[in-house]
């Protein structure tokens, strides 16, 4: 067996909405019945101490949290959820209440700027608990989460931290709690009634959804057996058709992850299953993921023109065929760029070595680093040579993303990476999304692409598949970035929103207008993302997917669609490359018939 299996059930999250493993857990509500349950715990929550503002929590990028439970019954489901999110530690705060003292929970939180507390009845009686509260309130933000009985309110009298109350014990009731404490669900009850002199009728907080929900289908106006059965069935053909190892499809509907489902395997014939958590090379997904993101943000604050020159920005492209070349050009696909340069094809023995050091800094893969200064000495005088044919027709080009890079980058003096980790990733809660990301996360997280015996010489898992990345360190333009169905989904939801998520806006909504809708007559495309097309008897990316549509693909098996008159976010992540290229994904057309399938489901409705 090439991997171990690992045991945390986040693949499941929470059994009654996404029964994704073996692992669920099997719970008491579930299609309209979960509705219902949950609209009665909307009812019976309300928010206390919130002058600060302090729910739902923000600054994601600073702010590491710990979740602490003690008897709660729905403390898993809970914390699953949470770490939806952001990630949060989980804390038994029963092993503080024995051999441990109390104390000695606030010594191990101490490096934590946020604490969340499941609490009980049973633990609103316990005088050492209300005294951890009043003693971390004062130097960190608490948030309380409660469900129990009015009558133990008064407990909580000398709290100021922020309180989520529900008066409903349910799983369903905690679930909702957990989403309130990030927004993914508003919080819109004050009391009514008078429960102490300072929790009085009428009083309470109320917020606004403002980051994904997590939820069953039919809160969507969708039946879950309709959207099941067709997409398992899709699906399940991929893998019997080696069309692909494994998958991940989400689809996000209304602002609520509605599916979230892994199936098959890392690779055939292995027992180490997808999980819904899994990092997948994004590949071409890293075009409008990163690349055209920085843009959009340098777009908006001034910084960068689409109608000036790569000329303007680098001036070593000024004696060659590329300086009149706009940046708008380049990001529709219409400079006349080549669509990549040669890679492994011209490496000498000489420009690499199995191992590293100052002279072979770049790490390729396993065993494989490049000389120092490769791209500079090689890739960008190539890339800088090439021919410029067809200006102004459409011919997709790798290399106009590239130098895009070099762009953004040489504007805002800062790495590709770093930028996108630091101002995207991190504050919208992306937990796994960045390239390089075995320098976060182990290899077993990540399903594997090609096992390249030409060039690299290795199963590339990890690295990325795309062979120019590859020589570019992993961190490129037009290929590198890594991440899970969930990230993906928090990224393209703030786009559906216009920009903003979170509380924040990330890019203005006249720009997201602007760079995804149809820019020139000669191709479908937007400003960097790929969208809507009649193609023949159907419609890319789907036959039933509205002309407002937009997203990209990636070589891997991957996609993202948006569509905004739908209010809808579709993501598919797979590993089709492995262990060769092979494009039985493409001609059964798997993608675009899932994305069907939820157009159909949608249609049928409840």
């Amino acid at each position: 067996m090439r991997r171990n299996k690992r045991g945390l059930c986040l693949t499941a999250l929470f059994g009654l909405i996404l029964v994704h493993s073996a692992c669920a857990q099997p719970q008491p509500y579930t299609g309209k019945a979960y509705v219902q349950e949950e609209k009665q715990a909307e009812q019976a929550t309300v928010l206390l101490n919130n002058e600060k503002n302090v729910v739902p929590l923000h600054n994601l990028d600073n702010n590491r949290v710990a979740s602490i439970h003690f008897s709660s019954a729905y403390a898993i489901g809970f914390d699953s959820l949470l770490n939806k999110y952001a990630k949060v530690d989980v804390i038994n705060g029963n092993d503080y209440m024995g051999a441990k003292p109390l104390d000695m929970l606030v010594q191990d939180t101490k490096f934590y700027h946020t604490l969340i507390l499941q609490l009980t009845d049973a633990e609103l009686a316990n005088p050492q608990i209300i005294q951890f509260i009043k003693n971390n309130q004062k130097i960190k933000d608490v948030v309380v989460a409660f469900m129990g009985n009015s009558s133990s309110l008064v407990q909580l009298n000398d709290v100021t931290a922020p309180v989520i109350w529900s008066a409903r014990v349910s799983p369903v009731s905690a679930l909702f709690s957990a989403q309130a404490i990030f927004g993914g669900v508003a919080i819109t009850q004050r009391l009514t009634k008078s429960y102490s002199p300072k929790y009085t009728a009428n009083t309470g907080f109320l917020t606004s959804k403002v980051r994904l929900q997590y939820t069953v289908p039919e809160d969507a106006g969708i039946n879950s057996d309709n959207l099941n059965s067709a997409i398992d069935a899709i699906a399940r053909e991929a893998i019997v058709q080696r069309a692909t190892p494994g998958c991940v499809v989400l689809v996000a509907k209304d602002g609520k992850v509605i599916f979230n489902k892994a199936y098959g395997n890392h690779v055939y014939d292995n027992t180490t299953p997808d999980k819904i958590t899994d990092i997948f090379d994004l590949a071409s997904m890293t075009k409008i993921s990163a690349t055209t993101m920085e843009a959009m943000q340098l777009y908006d604050q001034g910084k960068l023109n689409l109608d000036s020159t790569i000329g303007t920005y680098m001036p070593i492209a000024r004696n060659t065929n590329k300086k009149t070349l706009t940046v708008r050009e380049i990001l529709e696909h219409q400079a006349g760029l080549i669509p990549d340069i040669q890679t492994f094809e011209v490496i000498k023995p000489s420009d690499h070595s199995a191992d590293s050091s100052a002279a072979f800094p770049t790490k390729v893969n396993e065993g494989y680093y490049l000389r120092k200064d490769y791209f500079d000495d090689v890739m960008l005088p190539a890339m800088l040579r090439s021919a410029v044919k067809t200006r102004g027709q459409y011919v997709y080009s790798d290399v106009g993303l590239i130098f895009t890079q070099q762009i953004v980058e040489t504007i805002t003096a800062t790495p590709l990476n770093v930028f996108v980790q630091q101002k995207f990733y991190n504050p919208l809660g992306m937990q796994t999304a960045g390239f390089l990301p075995l320098m976060r996360f182990p290899a077993n997280r990540i399903p594997p692409t090609e096992d390249d015996r030409k060039d690299r010489r290795a199963l590339l898992d990890g690295y990325v598949h795309d062979p120019t990345a590859a020589l570019m360190g992993g961190v490129a333009g037009h290929a590198g970035l890594f991440a899970s169905a969930n990230d993906v989904a928090i990224l393209y939801q703030m786009m559906l929103n216009r920009g903003t998520y979170g509380g924040v806006q990330y890019i203005k909504p006249e720009t997201v207008d602007l760079w995804t809708s149809k820019q020139s007559a000669v191709s479908r495309r937007g400003i960097g993302f790929d969208r809507w097309d009649p193609i023949a008897d159907r419609h890319y990316p789907s036959k039933l997917a509205s002309d407002q549509t937009y997203g990209h693909t990636g070589f891997t098996g991957t996609c993202v669609w948006v569509d905004p008159k739908y209010n809808l976010v579709y993501v598919f992540l797979s590993n089709r490359v492995y262990p060769n290229v092979s494009n039985k994904l493409g001609s059964l057309n798997i993608r675009p018939r899932i994305q069907d399938a939820v157009y159909e489901a949608i249609q049928k409705g409840l």
